[in-house]
């Protein structure tokens, strides 16, 4: 905030208050042009046109305020109202005219109250030139009127809130005499010396939307973000949208900014190059276009904000109700609402550069009981804020207390003041509308400080969260006329936080009975936090195998904070669309590394090698998962020495890779093997693939065959030797016979010789034979359906089209 005029945290110099107030009333200008032009509502057109015929007396003639000018008037000033009657009668109204009255001067702020539900017309007229005159007033048709009155004739007396009546007099055929056919009704604040002890207002002007990112992201680099819609948000950010028109307004009061920093990163995200959803599907997107804006609304807010005091919300806002309530039996729910209160102020400092204050628990409505204070402290807030419709006083003050005061466990709650925090939910697009939320507004605040004009009070305002475009021009209109007054002063809320506490005031928490019965039903259910922890789950067990974490933990966990986001109120099914879309999305990774469908195989013969693929449809590479074969009978077919066997497996991204097992046969038949990928932890990953293998190992039959066609060749062998035995005998003997000359003798021993190697050739070759006969023969095995064993390490794997 500006520096203090009084002290600090207070309003700024008489200067900056002339520049924001200028500024606010010439955004503001639009909206009172056109409400100026306005109709009541569709609604009231309607009643106007219809001229029921039972309407008679002062609701004869409709009368609504258009503006009311200045709405804190001093002395010299000239009173300026403007506005529209229409007769709803079904007779002319003759020698009509609009003037003002004004009542008594108001006692206490439910005065104010009793005075908004009634509908009285006493008072002093001030009559004369200062009225609006019409001749006639047909029926059903509208007319506008307009009148200034120096605010010295309206004969007001001492400080405080009087009642102004616009009043319509006229006649009719059934009652020629001048009665009062139509009136309403405002408040008009009187305080033209500053008061001795001013009230010190903190405002808070919150800048929050609803969840509009999902958890998915581009695969390249930069990780391009996925929209599930951008045109809402880009309408927000727009000239003239509800963000815009809060930012442009805001930047020129005394406020508290109150940001929710899933706003910020969303905004942050559509500044660069983004994707968006077509019909709610993932898989049909396009191309974001909305960068140029998001760019200008982040620009400016970040210039508003510098030495302002910003809030930060825990990030995506999460329903702190909903959670205490229905998330607090769900393991782990409470550590998302931790994860949200550190996030956020990194968030808001890397995007707006301003450190912003993230003490504060916002409660839907500022309705608590025990669980919710214990639920919203547990991240690390050490203040609530509540307000004064939930944290109700006891009646033991005869005026509103300051805002802060300590609730027990060394918790402030501020209870922001119920009547000025609801005064702007209406439709406020509607001029009269507008104009009286701003001028009971303005008397409620006046009446605060006449409560005890000599103590000086903290009050804090905490409007709806999502206030339209509309309502944050009545709220900026209103702001801007409680600086021209003299009974307020603006203050941060760490100011009011740090005020001395009213000894008298309300320190009891409402019991958990005592909540809402119609926020309790908009609550999100506690199946929507089992789904969340479920989806979480999902996520610790997947990425533990990621090379690179972040890529997933950090889009998954910011989507899972917002599915617990207070903007889900009272739209469960669109809720519950988002979660399930979050969830859909971590398992289609999940399933992106797995294993191969195998089918069944066929081992013939006592050991092989079965491979088993494993895939990474990923673009990151996947690690520190164990890939397990088990048997189911082990005694029939092992895996390695046992039932199973493990080995590590660590897949590039976009490639698959064959690990191999050794397995044994010991009978035949099938036998069924289990594949099982598990993470290191011992946790299973992904579906086991299950496939049989058809063991059909050497049989006794075969065994004998084999037998038998051993002796035969050996009986061969032993058949050959004797032939070639004998045949060397007849030789002999035939050469004996014969009796050999001179030259042959000469050459005997030659031929002995000859004939004995011979003889020892055949003994040799006969040996051969023998021993060739005796030695077991090992045929070769059939080739095997499954691949022969390998001792090689598994290869690294071929590149899998995606």
């Amino acid at each position: 905030m500006a520096e203090a005029a009084d002290f600090q945290g207070t309003s700024p110099s008489p200067a900056r208050r002339w520049l924001r107030r200028t500024g606010a009333l010439l955004a503001g200008a639009p909206l009172l042009a056109g409400l100026l032009q306005l109709p009541l509502s569709p609604s009231s057109y309607a009643a106007e046109s219809s001229a029921p015929a039972e309407v008679t007396g002062s609701r004869t003639v409709g009368v609504s305020l258009n503006s009311l000018s200045p709405s804190v008037p001093s002395d010299g000033d000239t009173l300026t109202v403007s506005g529209r009657v229409v007769n709803k009668g079904k007779q002319a109204v003759t020698d009509a005219f609009v003037g003002l009255r004004v009542g008594p001067k108001l006692e206490g702020r439910s005065a104010i109250d009793d005075a908004s539900k009634s509908n009285p017309y006493t008072g002093t007229e001030a009559g004369g030139k200062y009225v609006a005159k019409f001749a006639k007033l047909a029926p059903g048709v509208p007319q506008t009127f307009s009148i200034s009155v120096p605010v010295d004739k309206l004969n007001l007396g001492a400080d405080g809130v009087y009642q102004l009546g616009v009043t319509l007099t006229g006649r009719t055929a059934a009652a020629p005499y001048d009665q009062i056919l139509g009136i309403e009704r405002t408040f008009l604040p009187w305080q033209p010396e500053p008061a001795d002890k001013k009230t010190r207002t903190t405002y808070l002007w919150p800048l929050i939307s609803g969840s509009h990112m999902t958890a998915e992201t581009g695969s390249n680099e930069q990780q391009t973000p996925l929209f599930k819609d951008d045109d809402d948000l880009a309408a927000e950010i727009s000239p003239g949208g509800r963000l815009e028109q809060l930012l442009s307004l805001g930047k020129d009061l005394d406020i508290t900014w109150v940001v929710d920093p899933d706003l910020l990163a969303s905004v942050d995200a559509m500044t660069r190059s983004y994707r968006v959803q077509v019909n709610g599907s993932s898989t049909t997107t396009t191309a974001g276009t909305h960068q140029a804006v998001a760019k200008q609304w982040l620009n400016e807010l970040e210039k508003a904000v510098q030495g302002e005091e910003v809030v930060a919300l825990p990030f995506a806002d999460p329903d702190l109700a909903s959670l205490a309530h229905n998330g607090t039996s769900v393991t782990g729910s409470l550590s998302h609402l931790k994860d949200a209160t550190t996030v956020a102020g990194t968030t808001v400092k890397s995007i707006l550069h301003v450190t912003p204050d993230t003490d504060y628990a916002w409660p839907v409505n500022g309705a608590i009981d025990p669980s919710i204070v214990k639920v919203a402290t547990s991240a690390g807030a050490d203040t609530v804020l509540s307000r004064s419709d939930s944290l109700e006083e006891t009646g033991a003050l005869p005026y509103t207390p300051s805002a802060a005061r300590p609730i027990g466990g060394g918790t402030t709650a501020v209870v922001t003041d119920a009547r000025l925090s609801t005064a702007f939910q209406g439709d406020m697009t509607v001029a009269g509308n507008s104009t009286l939320a701003v001028q009971r507004f303005l008397a409620q605040s006046l009446m605060l400080t006449r409560q005890a004009p000599d103590k000086q009070r903290s009050v804090v305002v905490a409007p709806q969260r999502m206030p339209t475009a509309s309502q944050a021009q009545t709220m900026a209109q209103a702001l801007t006329a409680l600086e021209d007054g003299n009974w307020s002063q603006s203050a941060d809320l760490s100011a009011a936080t740090k005020a001395e506490p009213d000894a008298g005031a309300t320190t009891r928490i409402p019991s958990a009975s005592a909540y809402p019965s119609s926020l309790r039903r908009q609550a999100l259910p506690q199946s929507a936090f089992e789904q969340i922890e479920g989806t979480q789950k999902k996520l610790d067990s997947f990425q533990v195998i990621l090379s690179d974490k972040s890529r997933v933990v950090t889009p998954f966990g910011r989507a899972m904070d917002r599915a617990m986001s207070t903007s889900w109120r009272g739209r469960s099914a669109e809720a519950a669309t988002y979660r399930n879309g979050v969830e859909q999305y971590l398992v289609g990774l999940t399933e992106g590394v797995g294993l191969i469908e195998k089918s069944d195989a066929k081992l013939s013969g006592r050991s092989a090698t079965i491979p088993v693929t494993v895939q990474n449809n990923l673009v990151q590479d996947v690690d520190h998962l164990v890939l397990r074969l088990t048997s189911t009978q082990p005694s029939r077919l092992s895996i390695g020495d046992g039932s199973y066997q493990e080995r590590p497996v660590a897949v590039s991204g976009g490639h698959s890779q064959s690990v191999k097992f050794t397995t044994n046969a010991h009978a035949n038949g099938r036998a069924e093997v289990v594949a099982q990928l598990f993470t290191k932890d011992g946790q299973a990953y992904g579906p086991e693939v299950t496939f049989d293998v058809k063991v059909t190992e050497i049989t006794a039959t075969v065994m004998l065959v084999i037998a038998g066609g051993v002796l035969l060749l050996v009986l061969a062998g032993f058949r050959m030797y004797t032939q070639r035995k004998r045949e060397a005998a007849r030789q002999a003997t035939q050469e004996a016979e014969n009796g050999p000359g001179d030259d042959e003798t000469e050459h005997a021993p030659a031929d002995d010789a000859e004939a004995g190697a011979d003889a020892g050739n055949g003994r040799e070759k006969t040996s051969a034979a023998e021993s060739g006969a005796h030695d077991p023969e090992h045929p070769s095995d059939p080739s095997p359906d499954t691949a022969p064993e390998i001792t090689d390490p598994s290869g690294t794997g071929e590149r899998v089209d995606r």
